[in-house]
């Protein structure tokens, strides 16, 4: 990871510039999550789901190839928060 960023990784740049945190209460309120209470999945983190938003369209892909892109590119992995054997949306 540390080469990653010598070689100035976009998605730090990204990182650092965008306060991704500051769109989370309106995420939330324009999600209406359930409170949970009929079970089910929890959902994904909302800025999380922004952040992969972002990903796609920025390198043009595809919900479905989204999971395996994500496994597989160690500075998307960074970008998200992700540990390498965490769950992905």
């Amino acid at each position: 990871m540390k080469r990653l960023s010598a070689d100035g990784d976009p998605l730090e740049v990204l990182a650092r510039v965008v306060d991704f945190e500051a769109f989370r209460p309106t995420l939330t309120a324009a999600l209406a999550y359930s409170d949970g209470a009929k079970g089910g999945r929890p959902p994904y983190d909302p800025v999380v789901m922004l952040k992969i938003l972002v990903l796609a369209a920025q390198n043009n892909v595809a919900d479905a190839r989204m999971e395996w892109l994500i496994r597989d590119r160690l500075s998307w992995l960074r970008f998200l928060g992700f540990d390498l054997g965490a769950a992905t949306p």
